[in-house]
């Protein structure tokens, strides 16, 4: 890892320290490589009403340093996250109150209703024990906190960070292969990269889409992963203009040509999207019947719902008045050039079509303030998705799009009140066939993360934005 600045991992802000955090300290639930909830620290867990759960925790669970874990551990975790600032606090700051029961049971209230929050325990545990009486942002022992997972940190050097087995790991159904792991330390990306391109590193993450030109093509395995920053169209279909119409949304829609943004803006860095949800999650149906690329079928969209093209543009006449599909603003952040580029070619290709639109460019502030007021036609927007299947935010009350359907609504009280795996995935089918008939949307790309490894490093090397090491257990050099 470049720039080490704690292994305290709700204080440090590294992605690095993030992803091996995960094989020194356990969270409460963890996800599956395609993100489905999976006990951890907690063998159960029960949503008791709309703001409180009840949580069963495992009794054979011991630190790396041989101290029981418990129900105080989680709460004081939760402390330290509502007062302390770390990537993690937005996970639990609807926690009202964290109630220990016994031992191994809590229960955590929460000061409102948040869909699928189970989705939130998923950030490390930390041990009360070892942080008692000690400051906790400023201790020495941030260097090398006590955990409950698969490693613990045996030594800390200027130079590297040695993890062991930790032989006190209470998963016994799992035995781990790999004795150690050398996490080496680097004051630049240059020698990270050079360090790996000599063999000195079996795998290194990153975001970095030019890794290539660092450490060549040849010697080494790669995948490349879907990434959880999601950009997309937010349509204003409650606009008094001609966007409130389906068949409209839809013939824009149809306009677009992904690859075309991908290949001729983002140099081929980032993958097509076509829903929120198709980063891999196992609720997401990958299905794309109404949402490709078909020019001629934008035209028969507008045709057969009265539209004409004259003069190089649609118009319709409803009531003796006419509508034109032209002149829609499309919102930018004017800060973001590579933004501003794919706005304006989608501009291009749109006008292409007779679509005409004119391109906003707005300060960040302005840009915020338009977006908060949905004072746009249509914005161009990026989200940081969440792990959890929760698309409020897409379909909820206050909405991007202003999209409002009786049957989506009926759909996300549905979801968010089962856990029945045939029912949310036949329910979440209909939502995506919704979101691409309905077009309150147009899902765009997502970014790449790559992960490249050595090829002495051998073993199932399946990982996802979430979790680096899937199969690490039968991981060997």
């Amino acid at each position: 890892m470049r720039g080490l600045d704690t292994m305290n991992p709700i204080l440090s802000n590294n992605k690095n320290v993030q992803d091996i955090s995960k094989l020194i300290y356990d969270p409460l639930i963890t996800l599956t490589a395609d993100y489905k909830l999976e006990g951890c620290l907690a063998k159960e867990w029960a949503k008791q009403n709309d703001n409180s759960y009840l949580i069963k925790l495992r009794e054979n669970v011991r630190w790396s340093d041989g101290e029981r874990f418990t129900s105080e551990d989680v709460r004081f975790t939760i402390d330290r996250l509502k007062d302390t600032t770390s990537i993690y606090s937005y996970n639990v700051e609807h926690v009202t109150q964290v109630e220990i029961v016994d031992d191994y049971t809590l229960k955590i209230t929460l000061d409102k209703e948040i869909p699928f929050f189970e989705y939130n325990l998923t950030f490390p545990i930390l041990s009360k024990n070892y942080f008692e009486g000690e400051d906790f942002v400023n201790t020495s022992k941030n260097q090398s906190p006590t955990g409950t997972g698969r490693y613990k940190i045996a030594e800390v050097q200027p130079s590297y960070i040695t993890l062991t087995k930790n032989t006190s790991w209470w998963n016994k159904d799992k035995d781990l292969t790999l004795e150690k792991i050398t996490i080496n330390l680097y004051s630049s990306i240059g020698e990270l990269y050079n360090s790996f391109k000599l063999g000195n590193i079996d795998l290194i993450s990153t975001t970095n889409d030019n890794l290539q030109e660092y450490i060549g093509t040849i010697g080494y395995g790669s995948k490349e992963l879907k990434g959880r920053e999601h950009t997309f169209l937010a349509i204003n279909t409650a606009s008094n203009n001609a966007l409130s119409n389906q068949e409209v949304r839809k013939a824009i829609s149809f306009s677009i040509d992904k690859e075309n943004i991908i290949s001729s803006v983002l140099n081929n860095k980032c993958y097509t999207s076509s829903f929120p949800l198709d980063f891999g999650s196992w609720l997401s149906q990958g299905q794309d019947s109404s949402s490709g690329y078909n020019p001629e079928q934008a035209k028969k969209v507008l045709t057969d719902n009265g539209w004409s093209y004259r003069n190089k543009y649609w118009q319709k006449t409803i009531n003796r008045k006419t509508q034109a599909t032209q002149n829609f603003n499309l919102l930018v952040k004017a800060s973001d050039s590579t933004k501003v580029s794919v706005a304006q070619n989608i501009k291009t290709q749109l006008e292409s079509q007779g679509i005409r639109i004119n391109i906003v460019q707005a300060q960040d502030d302005e840009y915020n303030r338009k977006i908060a007021s949905k004072d746009y036609d249509i914005a161009l927007c990026t989200l940081t998705l969440s792990p959890s299947p929760n698309l409020e935010t897409f379909f909820g009350e206050g909405n991007l799009a202003n999209y409002s359907n009786e049957e989506v609504t009926s759909i996300l009280t549905e979801v968010k009140n089962t856990t029945d795996e045939n029912i949310l995935k036949e329910r979440y089918k209909r939502l995506e066939e919704i979101y691409k008939s309905d077009v309150p949307y147009i899902s765009l790309y997502n970014n790449k993360y790559y992960v490249a490894y050595s090829a002495e490093l051998v073993g199932d090397i399946t990982p996802n934005w979430f979790y680096l090491y899937y199969g690490i257990e039968g991981w060997y050099k």
